[in-house]
């Protein structure tokens, strides 16, 4: 048995038994970490230099490209570095920090999508005020209040969490630190805080589920009236990959903490856990620029002038 303050490290869960299915596991997350890079750093680039993107839209789409990227960040890293040199640990100060920024991130990315099913529900239903509605200085706070909300609950999940007495040994059964897997290491009398702030941010979440359903309740059957077939394809266009990274996200999340503890194992838990934490990051980018004509002609402009910059350089390198 033993006690947090005596606790310098956790061991976190290994993909594999061997080097080669080790090794195996770091080019898949290798692969996926630079899609993720090259998806949401085009989308970054893109938003920032084509002024036809300064609307309130591809604003949040900035913000949520930057979590994404945080996001995956935090955790795939430093698997990456377990599975490559063959270990497990992680200092304790280190799953501390990777918890706050873990919770920080997630809990932005789901704010900062209740904001954008609103920016959504204002264009598609409310398009006159619009502009009055989402001017720049509602957007900023918007965005200030997502980020802000989810500082103040990452502080308080690693207060509550941290502070708790570890009894039960320092494995942590998932790949990188997660609170509930922490919360097992803990002494069961000692929960009671922790599970009540668990229990306010489903109260919380909830409320946002509730206020993304009703935002596009009403903004389907605002799209079904609309005379012009053309209007309905461009509505959809953008609303469409906002409902579908919403979906991923919030369907791998609740299942991941929400599931009975009579189907959890490892190997589920890992699984769930790769799905809400790496996969969405990786996807959302090309999600939201399969359909979204804008996005793809800035896009497109960007690649075109990065292999134009890079082609003029390796001519001048060779000359």
């Amino acid at each position: 048995m033993s006690n947090s303050s005596s606790i310098s490290e956790f061991l976190l869960l290994p993909f594999a038994d061997t080097q080669e299915l080790q090794l195996l596991h770091f080019a898949l997350f290798l692969g996926i970490y630079l899609a993720a890079l090259l998806g949401n750093g085009l989308i970054l680039t893109a938003v920032a230099c084509d002024h036809r993107l300064h609307t309130p839209m591809y604003f949040f789409l900035l913000n949520l490209s930057v979590i994404d990227l945080g996001c995956i960040s935090t955790t795939v890293p430093k698997a990456m570095a377990n599975s490559l040199w063959d270990t497990r640990t992680i200092s304790y100060t280190g799953c501390a920090a990777q918890v706050f920024l873990f919770v920080f991130l997630i809990s932005a990315e789901y704010y900062l999508l209740t904001v954008m099913s609103y920016d959504r529900y204002v264009a598609i239903c409310k398009p006159l005020h619009y502009g009055t509605l989402l001017d720049r200085r509602a957007c900023a706070q918007m965005a200030a209040a997502a980020w802000g909300s989810a500082f103040l609950n990452a502080l308080l999940h690693i207060f509550n969490t941290f502070t708790l007495p570890l009894c039960r040994g320092n494995v942590v059964n998932q790949f990188f630190c997660e609170i509930p897997q922490i919360l097992k290491l803990s002494c069961s009398q000692s929960l009671l805080s922790e599970v009540w702030v668990l229990v306010g941010n489903v109260f919380v979440d909830f409320g946002c589920f509730v206020f993304i359903v009703l935002s596009y309740v009403q903004i389907i059957r605002a799209v079904l009236r609309m005379p012009s077939e053309q209007r309905q394809h461009k509505a959809f266009s953008t609303c469409l990959p906002h409902l579908a990274v919403v979906s991923l996200f919030l369907s791998t999340a609740m299942f991941a903490y929400l599931k009975p503890l009579s189907i959890s194992s490892p190997s589920l838990d890992l699984v769930v856990a790769v799905l809400y934490s790496v996969v969405p990051p990786a996807v959302n980018p090309f999600i939201y620029s399969m359909r979204n004509q804008e996005l793809k002609v800035a896009l497109n402009k960007v690649i075109s002038l990065t292999f134009f910059t890079a082609g003029k350089l390796l001519t001048c390198l060779h000359n």
